[in-house]
């Protein structure tokens, strides 16, 4: 139980706390400026003029018709935003969640804002209603007017701030898809938030949000009351609140904010460096004659379904590696933190036999398929039978590189030829870090590369000994990309790394 001279002393910490985010919120808007948007608006609610610090991501363009999530950072300034900006990178880096928009709310007075009721000593507390207000009614339609927001938004806050997410998740609950609370002071007002979540609690039924509150060990993190939330939560938390309560160790009030909100935007976005694809993603199956399917990723939050329905929670969880007898429509779905970052991925594998070989030409000889290339000004993808007069051709021989031609956009380039396969089996061919392209193997097309398939496409087919009519399309309007073929023999199936097929089984005419 907090005593009356510890919640004094306690009080006294954090209007200093206070005082000093204001003075470095002042101070961010006259040296800070360049690193981000310096907004305002001024509040009907607040009957005040309200400043704000928007950073927009990394790869935002400006006319682009991308949207982002937004992070919304209550005590905004140089206190709080320059950690989460870094961390949210960091994540962003590492896959952990997709880019956003952080908008820093710059502070006036914290203890009026941030806190619900009032109390003695505390001479402006209690404005919390009309500050959520302000964020709901005001602010957030602001942000979402100006700026390329699609609507789904996260709150952190820490100490007061997290005092005020807890409240604003119980008060509007949807406002909101992630709420992340640091330290929050539940002690506040005899455990006002605890007394009333009760009542709330069940009407947060369905909504599929979250909310990541962190704490510290000893009496100083037992004096915030974060532990009767937590019983008030596994009692009352309905279906569709999906919550986490972690208590750090060897933390202090202000060094938890770095582990909280990189565990905290980690669980708001949880599975979502989980993609759905598995690879071969498509292919060819022989009877009698089984295939191996590979997922490389975590397979804990990813569900599967082999007669091409969408596969739902229930449904078998994913494997490592999954085996197939007969023709499949495999179906892979990742559960995440944002259902927006839901993937459904569907792959066919058909019966078929053995694609039959073709003699080898007369004219041609080890050491590299033919490869022709052209310039345009295509603003699509281009006829390539209609395709003449090559810019440049030649052999795609040890000197060959896609880099090395004139030219790094609106360009086609064909390579085609003759492989041989020395093995009988499965085969397993690979384009990646292509713009568009297509890969052919006679007249049957293994694979259409396009932007959207994430630049890597697998195909599985089974191959007899001798050789195959090859022929890889590919087309780059833009520049950075980097075509490259690979596959897998039936000797190195089992190693699931790509090789560059050796240039003495690639024929091309002399």
């Amino acid at each position: 139980m907090m005593t009356n001279k510890t919640h004094f002393f306690f009080a006294l910490i954090l209007i200093i706390c206070g005082l000093f985010n204001l003075a470095k919120a002042q101070d961010t808007v006259i040296t800070k400026i360049d690193h981000g948007i310096l907004d305002s608006l001024n509040s009907t609610l607040l009957k005040e003029k309200r400043l704000v610090e928007v950073f927009l991501p990394k790869d935002y363009k400006p006319g682009s018709d991308r949207k982002y999530d937004v992070l919304y950072v209550l005590d905004g300034g140089n206190w709080n935003t320059g950690l989460i900006k870094d961390t949210q990178h960091f994540l962003e880096g590492t896959s952990f969640m997709p880019s956003t928009i952080i908008v820093s709310v710059l502070g006036i007075d914290r203890n009026k804002d941030l806190t619900p009721t009032h109390l003695d000593g505390w001479q402006t507390s209690g404005g919390a209603v009309k500050f959520l207000g302000f964020l709901k009614d005001e602010l957030i339609p602001y942000i979402d007017k100006k700026y390329p927001s699609n609507g789904e938004n996260t709150l952190w806050g820490h100490s007061l701030g997290g005092l005020f997410v807890t409240y604003a998740l119980l008060n509007e609950p949807t406002t909101f898809k992630s709420y992340i609370a640091v330290d929050p002071s539940l002690w506040w007002d005899k455990c006002y938030i605890q007394k009333i979540a009760p009542a709330k609690l069940p009407g947060l039924a369905g909504l599929d949000i979250t909310l990541f509150i962190g704490g510290r060990e000893g009496e100083d993190g037992k004096g915030m009351k974060i532990d009767t939330m937590n019983t008030i939560l596994q009692k009352y938390a309905p279906a569709g609140l999906t919550w986490k309560s972690l208590t750090y160790p060897n933390e202090t009030h202000n060094s938890i904010r770095l582990k909280n909100t990189y565990d905290g935007l980690k669980f708001s976005y949880t599975g979502f460096n989980n993609k759905a694809k598995f690879h071969p993603m498509n292919g060819i199956i022989v009877k009698d004659k089984s295939v191996k399917i590979w997922y490389f990723n975590d397979t804990t939050a990813v569900h599967y379904t082999l007669d091409g329905t969408s596969p739902t929670i229930s449904s078998p969880q994913m494997q490592r590696e999954l085996t197939l007898t007969t023709a499949t429509r495999l179906t892979t779905r990742n559960f995440t933190g944002r259902t927006r970052y839901n993937q459904t991925v569907t792959g066919d594998f058909i019966a078929g036999k053995s694609l039959p070989t073709v003699s080898k030409k007369k004219n041609v000889k080890a050491g590299g398929f033919n490869y022709a290339y052209y310039e345009g000004k295509w603003e699509k993808w281009p006829d390539f039978k209609a395709l003449k007069n090559p810019v440049k051709t030649g052999i795609t021989n040890g000197n060959f590189n896609l880099d090395k031609l004139p030219k790094k956009d609106n360009i086609a380039v064909v390579i085609d030829g003759q492989l041989e396969s020395k093995e009988e089996g499965y085969y397993m061919f690979i384009l990646e870090n292509g713009e568009e392209a297509n890969l052919y193997l006679g007249n049957h097309l293994l694979m259409r590369m396009t932007d959207s398939t994430n630049q890597l496409c697998t195909y599985l087919v089974p191959l007899n000994k001798g050789f195959y009519s090859l022929r890889l399309e590919s087309f780059q309007k833009k520049e950075g990309y980097k075509l490259k073929l690979s596959y897998l023999t039936p000797s190195i199936m089992q190693t699931k790394n790509g090789v560059a097929i050796p240039l003495e089984l690639q024929y091309g005419r002399n």
